[in-house]
């Protein structure tokens, strides 16, 4: 939390502008979905440059040619979100736990990305958001969705992956990219200041036709796999 005050110190004067430019385009719908994610990036950038934030970063081009995939990331922090968005060249928003669409600032975040609330202890309405994606990952529209469905709080060790994160995109045919998130807990989660390397690597995507035949809880596990073996490559486990 140390840094998130740094920050909000060193932008004291740049705070007020990129709000009053989220006020102004965020319920805007001539706002291209372009332009809105240039937004976006521009904020994470300016987080990037003045929190003493070095990223790490490999297998962009992993990524899909063809938009309307799932990015599926292991979730460690706050800082999660930032580091995907500075890193991803292409549109993309979230489905994010239906408290952020109420958090001051980050509410306007999401209202700028487009992003999806989800309450995950009201059934009807998850299936209605699942329902929901499905359909904007056939238009392609790209998506972050976290399969621990909160954060670990346990450093570079997952959670479980939950299979009801894949129900999107297994009825959009979607392609899936498994994203290892590596040590990103420590920028926001740590009371520090020091210069911090976060990783975040876009690993081999999985096609339809290579989960088609899966249940669910079995994609999350190949998921989930995929990404475990990236971490331990690079912490040397």
């Amino acid at each position: 939390m140390l840094r998130i005050v740094m920050l909000v110190i060193r932008g004291i004067f740049s705070l007020p502008g990129w709000y009053s430019q989220l006020k102004k385009i965020k319920d805007d719908p001539n706002v291209s979905l372009d332009e809105r994610y240039r937004l976006a990036k521009r904020i994470c950038n300016w987080i990037i440059k003045h929190g003493s934030i070095k990223p790490i970063v490999s297998g962009v081009e992993n990524l899909p040619d063809e938009d309307g995939y799932l990015l599926a990331p292991n979730h460690q922090g706050l800082f999660d979100p930032v580091l995907i968005c500075y890193t991803h060249p292409h549109f993309t928003t979230a489905v994010v736990k239906i408290e952020l669409t109420q958090t001051f600032f980050v509410k306007d975040l999401v209202d700028l990305l487009q992003a999806r609330g989800m309450e995950r202890d009201n059934l009807r309405q998850s299936i209605r958001v699942i329902h929901e994606v499905s359909k904007d990952l056939k238009k392609g529209i790209n998506y972050i969705i976290f399969p621990e469905g909160t954060r670990s709080k346990n450093g570079n060790h997952l959670g479980e992956f939950k299979g009801g994160t894949f129900k999107s995109a297994s009825n959009a045919k979607a392609t899936i990219v498994p994203v290892a998130l590596i040590n990103s807990f420590q920028v926001f989660d740590r009371k520090s200041i020091r210069k911090v390397y976060p990783e975040v690597h876009y690993l081999k995507p999985i096609p339809y036709e290579e989960y088609q035949d899966l249940s669910s809880n079995e994609i999350a596990a190949l998921v989930q796999h995929r990404i475990e073996e990236k971490i331990a490559e690079r912490l040397g486990q």
